[in-house]
């Protein structure tokens, strides 16, 4: 697999945040290179029936989508997800091929950096948390990449079960 640099490309704040999301994120995507469709959409773990590669990077997609657009900007919430589904994401993942889930989640990325870069990290959300809290850009930023670093370990162990790939 090919390494992504995560070095900033200056040291300020908004860089160093903005440069780890983005090597979360490339990361997740080198995850699924060379991939077959088939493997895309194998569930190895049997207590995890819905993780799968696909599912996991349609997850990833829609955790940014929820982020961003319903808690700070406070948009409705048009997620896949259901009271009766919670984990619909990851279900509908496999109806989908690997390549446009992909590429969806790259063209969001994109989107989410032009959202990013028009806010200030002190901007706060919409939307409160749980805890009643309305957190701001820089959290959402930091939860994003934890997030996605997480899910990654998750990618790189279905990865080499699928297939022996590592790195």
């Amino acid at each position: 697999m090919t390494r992504i640099d995560d070095t900033p490309a200056a040291w300020d704040e908004r860089t160093q945040l903005t440069t780890f999301l983005d090597y979360t994120r490339d990361t997740a995507r080198a995850k699924c290179a060379g991939l077959s469709e088939e493997d895309a959409r194998k569930a190895l773990l049997p207590g995890s029936p819905l993780m799968t590669m696909s599912g996991l990077i349609n997850h990833l997609r829609w955790v940014e989508y929820y982020w961003f657009q319903v808690v700070f900007l406070g948009e409705d919430d048009q997620g896949p997800w259901t009271e009766e589904d919670p984990d619909r994401e990851m279900r509908v993942a496999v109806d989908f091929p690997l390549a446009q889930l992909l590429d969806e989640y790259a063209d969001q990325s994109a989107r989410y950096r032009d959202l990013v870069s028009a806010h200030h990290l002190d901007t706060q959300a919409k939307r409160p948390v749980r805890n009643g809290l309305h957190v701001d850009l820089r959290w959402i930023l930091l939860h994003l990449t934890e997030e996605t670093a997480r899910h990654n370990g998750h990618l790189d162990i279905l990865r080499e079960m699928l297939d022996g790939t590592t790195g």
